[in-house]
């Protein structure tokens, strides 16, 4: 039996090194590196098997390119492959559900900070503009051209008004995660379990699996232990 448990590990360790040594960001960064701006957003994760259990990463790639004879950049989105990534780095992002994991600014800077989607743009005035509603409340408005960064960066949670934007900035100059005021963003925020509700999904089925598989087992022991008592009462010899 050790032996078997031997050979299964030395066959993991084998198919693991064989994905290579570097993260899937850090090849995702890599290729990444000619365009002038990007966003990596963690967009799902998922955890395989049972005796040994895989860990899984799906990104989304919010980029710019530039446009021949002109000062203005396309975004672009696209959706990653799932992609295999170890235990460690599964569990320093296990709360960054739908936040932003690297970023390249428009001064050619590469962020690890993480931070809400689409944060790295409010505040620049390419993009929009600070704007006072009727109660007195600054918010952050897209100019036209720009109103779908909303929907590419999945801002369902409403504006970004100014005093929240403000504390994310001392947040990310001291090398914190801002989940916003009232914790909408990252894996436990409010804004994601509408926006990333295939994951919750999948982790309520993976549960109830489990749940499922443990009363099996409780059924299974007590069924023997009730047989080996029957067994037991039944093997004396009266006179």
């Amino acid at each position: 039996m050790k032996d078997k448990v031997f050979l299964v590990w030395l066959f993991a360790a084998i198919v693991w090194s064989s994905c290579g040594s570097s993260s899937p960001l850090d090849r995702l960064k890599d290729e990444l590196s000619s365009y002038p701006e990007y966003s990596i957003i963690l967009q799902d994760m998922r955890e395989d098997g049972n005796f040994f259990t895989e860990y899984y990463h799906k990104y989304k790639i919010i980029r710019a390119e530039e446009i021949p004879r002109s000062d203005s950049l396309d975004y672009r989105e696209e959706e990653t492959r799932w992609y295999r990534v170890k235990d460690n780095e599964f569990k320093k992002y296990a709360n960054l559900l739908g936040m932003v994991l690297v970023s390249k600014g428009k001064e050619g800077n590469v962020s690890e900070n993480q931070r809400p989607p689409g944060y790295e743009y409010v505040g620049d005035t390419r993009y929009g503009q600070w704007r006072t509603d009727s109660s007195g409340n600054t918010f952050w408005e897209w100019y036209g051209k720009y109103a779908f960064f909303s929907s590419m960066f999945g801002m369902f949670s409403g504006p970004v008004y100014r005093r929240d934007w403000d504390t994310y900035r001392d947040y990310d100059s001291s090398g914190r995660t801002y989940y916003g005021r009232n914790n909408q963003y990252g894996t436990n925020g409010t804004a994601t379990k509408r926006s990333n509700s295939t994951f919750f999904d999948r982790q309520k089925e993976r549960q109830a699996a489990r749940q499922s598989a443990f009363s099996q087992k409780v059924k299974e022991r007590t069924t023997r232990s009730n047989m080996s008592g029957y067994r037991s009462r039944s093997g004396g010899s009266g006179k």
